[in-house]
């Protein structure tokens, strides 16, 4: 009498390892399903600028590690002046004087369910991964292929550049908006709808030394110092925000410029002369202090893209997550935290697949797509129109600025005070809908994911 051979272990594939596919890799950990994290690059990011996050955002990170949270709140910064810890930021004119010479003074716009936080971005990613094994993280892996069969198990195939194939129960896909897992989601049924569009904004970075900051653009008409506390700078054809980080030691600026034009150069970055960047601001008569902020600005114009429209998360057992579900621009600061929030419900998700079923994972994919696609779609539709908000080029805001300030302090609200255990509760009532799932089955996961994740921090 012939054995029957088992099933292989449930084994999800995370591709990319930024924000979004670290965050997942934190959750499954916690909830005790085993995961592989492929990343192209040939180690940890060890760029970026400022990241800021809401309410929301940090309430994701609890849920998805207690640990993350408490990691976080060590490095984070927030608004040096006395009073302002609900404060988002203060809005001030780009124009010269930041608007005192016609009266206008800093107006803050936030909540009380805000507190204004951000950090380097290179430190939330050291918080990260200091939460994963690196036995699970495998670098050098660019994704050729990803082959799944049409019926039977579970089972995807992946294809790196490198020659290398490996076996999944599911793939994903956090590899960013330019990521070979969107076409492999939305080729067929939606080609339209792989590329991101173009927002019609670039943007220059730079991160200066706080006491230059401080120096450079001196006090407000409150008599705060400008660079320790966030700022909107806004104004007709273009915005700058500044924000400190690193625990109060750097400013982080980003420029923002709009543009009629469609982007045209090959890559989303264009370099160009130092000439041409300063241009870009002085020719609409920005205060100079914010143009000698430049100075330490590579002339590089990044352009912003966006996703505003995706009509689908997942396709059979590949699974969209981040910036490659829903690339959006940065206007609402929501960005991170969409990504956190996708993490949060995916890995719940997740850690109740009993076994490598495509039933069972199609079921989860289904409900996170249910969930969050309508969410963080309003996102990115939403922040293109802060964006014109901060331009003064708003439908029904234009230039005035009262309204403005009325808008930004109470635009944000929906996004910070989403009850995202809710969606918890939701998504995990859903999945058992779909797959008839016995709650003592679902008990006995849970009580073994505290064991698999003590088993993989020692790996």
């Amino acid at each position: 009498m012939g054995s029957i051979s088992p099933s292989p272990p449930l084994h999800i594939a995370i591709v990319g390892a930024g924000i979004g596919g670290l965050a997942l890799a934190i959750g499954l950990l916690r909830q005790g399903v085993p995961y592989t994290l492929y990343e192209a690059a040939g180690a940890y990011s060890a760029v970026g600028a400022g990241v800021g996050l809401g309410p929301n955002a940090l309430a994701a990170m609890d849920a998805i590690d207690a640990r993350f949270r408490a990691l976080y709140n060590q490095i984070s910064t927030g608004n040096v002046t006395p009073g302002k810890d609900h404060v988002m930021m203060d809005a001030m004119l780009l124009e010269d004087g930041f608007g005192e010479k016609r009266g206008w003074k800093p107006a803050p716009y936030g909540a009380p369910c805000y507190d204004r936080t951000s950090a380097h971005r290179v430190d939330l990613l050291n918080v990260m991964t200091s939460l994963i094994p690196i036995s699970t993280v495998k670098f050098n892996k660019r994704v050729k292929t990803v082959d799944q069969k049409a019926e039977g198990g579970a089972k995807v195939t992946i294809t790196f550049e490198d020659g290398e194939v490996v076996e999944a129960s599911a793939v994903i896909g956090c590899d960013g908006a330019k990521g070979a897992t969107r076409q492999m989601v939305l080729g067929e049924k939606y080609p339209d709808q792989v590329r991101a569009t173009y927002s019609g904004k670039y943007v220059y970075r730079s991160i200066v030394p706080m006491e230059d900051a401080v120096k450079i653009l001196g006090k407000d008409a409150l008599g705060d110092e400008i660079a320790g506390d966030a700022k909107m700078f806004i104004g007709k054809g273009a915005n700058v925000t500044t924000f400190p980080i690193s625990k109060g030691t750097q400013c982080n600026m980003v420029a923002f410029k709009l543009d009629d034009k469609p982007w045209t150069y090959p890559e989303w970055t264009q370099p160009v002369t130092r000439e041409e960047m300063v241009n870009d601001f002085e020719e609409l008569g920005v205060d100079k202090r914010l143009i000698k902020m430049l100075d330490w600005a590579k002339p590089l114009r990044w352009s912003i893209h966006h996703h505003l429209t995706t009509p689908v998360y997942y396709n059979g057992l590949i699974c969209l997550l981040g910036d490659s579900a829903h690339a959006t621009t940065p206007h609402q600061a929501a960005g991170a935290g969409q990504c956190l929030e996708d993490a949060l419900i995916l890995s719940r998700l997740l850690g109740l697949v009993s076994a490598p079923d495509r039933d069972q994972l199609e079921a989860a994919f289904k409900v996170y797509d249910e969930i969050r696609r309508p969410r963080a779609q309003k996102v990115v539709q939403t922040s293109k129109q802060a964006g014109l908000v901060y331009t003064l080029s708003a439908p029904g805001i234009g230039d005035d600025l009262d309204a403005i300030v009325k808008d930004l302090n109470h635009r944000f609200l929906w996004i910070w005070e989403h009850d995202l255990m809710a969606d918890v509760d939701r998504a995990e009532k859903e999945f058992k809908a779909l797959t008839r799932k016995e709650p003592e089955t679902m008990n006995m996961k849970r009580v073994s994911a505290s064991v698999v994740e003590k088993t993989a921090l020692t790996a």
